[in-house]
């Protein structure tokens, strides 16, 4: 989030990637580990930078030729010296003989399964916002407002049969205990904790005539880290899909993780919304965060 309030948002730095580069993202903690010929071809890239250790985050910026040669590595987020860097990068391209010369493809081969999910067939993809609205202090640092007001973003997955289940009416159990322990979570300020199995204290929805409405109380065993919820939502079919799945929890929220430090003090308003995915967004064909390394684990 911090990334597409500053680099992201500069119309300088959009404009070259968009012109003058072949931009590509990824999830580091899936490439570093995947045995395929994607994951050698980012080890040869980042194995160049000063993050080559791959049992621990290689997160950055990295600016290679087509044939893996590392010309830019950063993990800043200063949008001058960011775009300055990239500048410098770019001209160091243009000087050398890799401008010209020809790359080899790289045969594709088999993909490491473990690390290319797919959504499940049959089943459905919902897109996941969450947002903090309100009970931070008053700032004017322009990186703490970034994520105050940040939006956390993921998907939810569907198998079939619950994508079947819904279009009778019905309403799973285990999707309801999917929706509260991986997309109940603060995610707007850096990677949430999950919740665990016996952290989910009352789970009470139903669906009844395509409404969904209910209330959710999710809590740690020291009640460090809480939040209380209403859901309401609606789902609508046309001959045996869903065509419309509309859901929103709006609560409070309590606590912080290892990665999402500088919560508000205390209890705090916090909701989030689901929308059916259509597929014309990129970001559709994400994996769930609560996902990575574990599909099956995911969706049981």
């Amino acid at each position: 989030m911090i990334d597409r309030a500053s680099i992201f948002a500069d119309k300088q730095m959009v404009e070259m990637l968009r012109t003058r580069f072949v931009a590509v993202a990824l999830d580091q903690a899936y490439q570093r580990r995947q045995q395929d010929a994607e994951g050698e071809f980012y080890r040869r890239i980042a194995g160049q930078s000063p993050r080559r250790d791959f049992q621990q985050t290689t997160q950055g910026f990295y600016v290679a030729t087509a044939a893996g040669e590392l010309l830019l590595y950063n993990n800043n987020r200063d949008v001058p010296k960011v775009r300055r860097l990239v500048h410098e990068a770019l001209q160091r391209f243009e000087a050398s003989a890799a401008k010209t010369k020809d790359t080899a493809a790289i045969e594709a081969g088999m993909p490491d399964d473990r690390y290319a999910p797919k959504p499940p067939a049959g089943g459905l993809v919902v897109r996941v916002h969450a947002k903090v609205l309100g009970g931070y202090a008053p700032t004017d640092d322009v990186w703490q407002r970034a994520f105050q007001t940040a939006i956390g973003r993921d998907n939810l997955w569907l198998d079939g049969e619950e994508h079947r289940a819904l279009a009778r009416g019905d309403l799973p159990t285990k999707l309801l205990h999917r929706i509260a322990r991986f997309h109940l979570v603060d995610n707007t300020r850096g990677e949430p904790p999950m919740w665990k199995p016996d952290e989910v204290r009352v789970i009470d929805v139903e669906l009844k005539d395509g409404r969904l409405h209910g209330n959710v109380e999710l809590a740690t065993a020291d009640g460090s880290r809480s939040y209380r919820a209403q859901l309401l939502g609606f789902v609508r079919t046309e001959k045996d899909r869903v065509v419309a799945f509309d859901l929103v929890a709006d609560g409070w929220f309590r606590g912080e993780g290892q990665y999402t430090r500088n919560a508000p003090e205390g209890e705090f308003p916090f909701a989030v919304s689901f929308r059916l995915a259509d597929g014309t967004d990129a970001a559709d064909a994400i994996p769930p965060q609560g996902s990575r390394g574990w599909v099956a684990g995911y969706l049981r």
